[in-house]
């Protein structure tokens, strides 16, 4: 395998060790013709831009960035600022237009890594994050396997981070459902997230008849005309659907609420 594909192989940014150590010698490796992102590493043309500005200032990509590229749910309200890692004891890295994050991993990052475990995701995304967006992030992590909170429960977690294991579940399906959850914990009746009726899943049953629908990006074309014909069986069973959007959980929340309530204050809850 020539050094190109070995590079590609491992990432598209790897450390010049990390070559030497596979048998590739110092000239093989000048002579690949590969781009320098700082001293002691080497990437290939169309690595990953992340990856390389990690590998120059000497960083590991993590927090809603990382989760981001593990394909967990998360809020974009960060623009296009990158959060990244550097041990405590490092004194200072060159990162002027990321978000850097100071901390002692909960798994020691290996030598020459350029993203961060999943766990130490979670745990910086607990402290970073405000609670509702942290607890989406998990639950979304949860819900993909990618981690769970058995193995959690094990680490020496800071408060924030307890906080958020608490709440975390992996039955909900969406990072707006985890928004929702949380919201209608005070209300007086019980919430019970994805439950099967008629033969569809729907996100909330709030009491026995108050149905509570979030709807995605997904909810487009036949995934509409679908949930409107169960919207209508539904109806017709006497349960009172709420269907709600995006913009109404994250920019309307307290007109949604106030629905609710007002179908609570109604009894349309009840059987």
């Amino acid at each position: 395998m020539d050094v190109r594909e070995w590079v590609r192989r491992h990432g598209g940014v790897v450390r010049t060790a990390d070559l030497r150590d596979a048998g590739y010698s110092r000239h093989r490796i000048g002579a690949a013709g590969l781009e320098r992102p700082r001293r002691g590493w080497v990437a290939v043309p169309e690595a990953d831009p992340l990856l390389r500005s990690a590998a120059r200032a000497g960083v590991v990509l993590t927090c809603v960035t990382q989760a981001r590229r593990l394909g967990l749910w998360s809020v974009n309200d960060d623009g296009s600022r990158a959060h990244v890692g550097a041990p405590a004891a490092s004194g200072s890295v060159s990162a002027p237009h990321a978000r850097v994050h100071w901390s002692t991993p909960l798994i020691a990052r290996i030598p020459g890594s350029l993203e961060d475990p999943v766990e130490n995701v979670l745990a910086i995304v607990a402290e970073c994050r405000p609670f509702e967006q942290a607890l989406a992030v998990w639950d979304s992590a949860f819900r993909q396997g990618l981690a769970s909170g058995e193995v959690m429960r094990r680490f020496d977690l800071r408060p924030a981070a307890r906080r958020v294991l608490a709440d975390a579940c992996a039955h909900l399906d969406s990072g707006l459902e985890t928004f929702v959850f949380v919201r209608l914990r005070w209300i007086p009746a019980a919430v019970h997230p994805q439950v099967h009726l008629l033969g569809h899943r729907v996100d909330f049953l709030i009491g026995e008849r108050l149905v509570l629908q979030i709807d995605g990006g997904h909810h487009v074309g036949a995934q509409r005309d679908a949930d409107n014909t169960h919207d209508a069986l539904l109806t017709l069973r006497g349960y009172t659907v709420i269907r709600v959007g995006y913009a109404d959980v994250m920019h309307r929340w307290p007109e949604v609420q106030d629905r609710i309530l007002r179908a609570l204050a109604q009894g349309l809850h009840l059987s």
